[in-house]
């Protein structure tokens, strides 16, 4: 099992995140999963410190808003057509 996990710089910082730090946690199944939601990840301006794990990760729930998005959750981070562009 392999982990892509990002810094959501948008949506830090307030509403459910107010105060924390908003983390996404992509679980992907093969290392070239992982690098297909790397991509997409880096493909955008409000997504920042992205890394590929192989370990489970753990956030305290006082500094970070952990959340886990699977691809029922989010089908398209999980194309390889790069669906995302730059957000300006």
């Amino acid at each position: 099992m392999f982990y892509v996990t990002m810094t959501d710089k948008f949506l830090s910082g307030w509403g459910h995140s107010e105060g924390r730090t908003n983390k996404l946690i992509f679980p992907c199944t093969t290392y070239a999963e992982a690098l297909i939601v790397e991509r997409n990840a880096l493909d955008r301006d409000d997504m920042i410190y992205v890394n590929i794990r192989t370990t489970k990760p753990y956030y305290n729930k006082r500094s970070y808003y952990p959340q886990t998005k699977t691809r029922k959750d989010y089908p398209t981070w999980y194309k390889a057509r790069r669906p995302f562009h730059s957000v300006a």
